[in-house]
């Protein structure tokens, strides 16, 4: 590994001048979990690294309109909050499953999202929950949604010299709900083979309690699709993401269309599945072949949807029975 300098700018606007003066040779570092592997593999060679870790500006978390996230805040610090594990869930499901704990306690949220990786955690939570990345530069802040941001592989719409500032989302109202399914070969410190994040707006014509009991119990999938059938539960809303699928995480909007203002059902939910398989383009790689990860896509996708559901029907009683879906 070769020699760099190193700086610690305490502001936004010393980090853009710091990078201006290195001829745009630099690279802004965070938890450096990503950029210090790249540089040991000989994949980065930076002039020198800005460290983005002192800057206040950066690690601001404001739950009192929406949500409002600092790139530089932590996946534990997001994970362990409130408002964010009850009203954004997608997002706590995400970054409580990066890596290892002392991962999770210094690697960033804005570092996970500029790496662009296709099997980054967050992306599909922020895509599904209509996430706006804010960046600063030399002329001032601009946001852009989420979905423009990613252009492809390690490739983000970020100019030089830009720092993403942090995340924007809306409010929900409590008939929506989201949840992150990490579809690993283990259980522990593994990056996806897939993943898929969805977010349901629901609304019951008939009876709630009906359908709360079904999920109470130990009733059996087709019949609890059947009770939702009955009781005339509608999916108003709905976003599907989904990683590892494609060249950069995507949304199914085609599968989202098919499912917007209709009666959750059974055969439904397999027709959504079928779709949304038809829309990924998943390659072969070390950790799983494609044809998997299609079939998986049908699979986690009536999973997740299903998973929102049920937190959106039993808000205080999501632990039993922890159903498989």
């Amino acid at each position: 590994m070769g020699s760099f300098e190193y700086y610690k700018p305490e502001s936004i606007a010393e980090a853009m001048a710091l990078m201006e003066e290195s001829g745009g040779k630099g690279v802004y570092i965070a938890g450096g979990t990503d950029v210090m592997v790249l540089i040991r593999q000989r994949k980065l060679s930076p002039g020198c690294l800005i460290s983005l870790r002192n800057i206040g500006d950066l690690a601001y978390l404001d739950t009192s309109s929406g949500l409002a996230i600092g790139s530089g805040v932590t996946h534990n610090a997001i994970a362990k909050n409130d408002i964010i594990q009850t009203k954004y869930t997608a997002l706590a499901d995400a970054t409580s499953k990066v890596g290892s704990l002392q991962i999770r306690n210094i690697a960033t949220m804005g570092g996970n999202i500029c790496n662009a990786a296709p099997s980054a955690d967050t992306a599909c939570p922020l895509l599904v929950l209509d996430a706006r990345v804010v960046m600063a530069g030399k002329n001032g802040e601009r946001s852009v949604p989420i979905d423009e941001f990613f252009l492809g592989p390690n490739r983000v719409a970020l100019r030089p010299g830009e720092i993403v500032k942090g995340f924007e989302m809306p409010a929900f109202n409590e008939r929506t709900g989201s949840a992150y399914i990490k579809h690993t070969r283990r259980q522990a410190m593994d990056l996806p083979m897939l993943g898929v994040a969805a977010r349901v707006t629901i609304r019951i014509d008939g009876d709630q309690i009906g359908c709360r009991d079904a999920l109470c119990g130990i009733e059996n999938i087709s019949d609890i699709l059947k009770r939702f059938e009955d009781e005339k539960l509608v999916c108003e809303d709905v976003r599907i993401a989904m990683g590892v699928v494609a060249p950069r995480p995507m949304r199914a909007k085609k599968a989202e269309g098919a499912l917007k203002g209709r009666v959750i059902s059974e055969v439904l939910l397999q027709e959504i599945g079928e779709i949304a398989a038809s829309e990924c383009q998943p390659r072969d790689s070390i950790r799983g072949e494609a044809w998997y990860r299609r079939d998986m896509v049908k699979v986690l996708t009536k999973r997740a949807i299903l998973r929102v559901v049920d937190r959106i029907i039993r808000p205080d009683d999501t632990i039993w029975p922890e159903r498989l879906w």
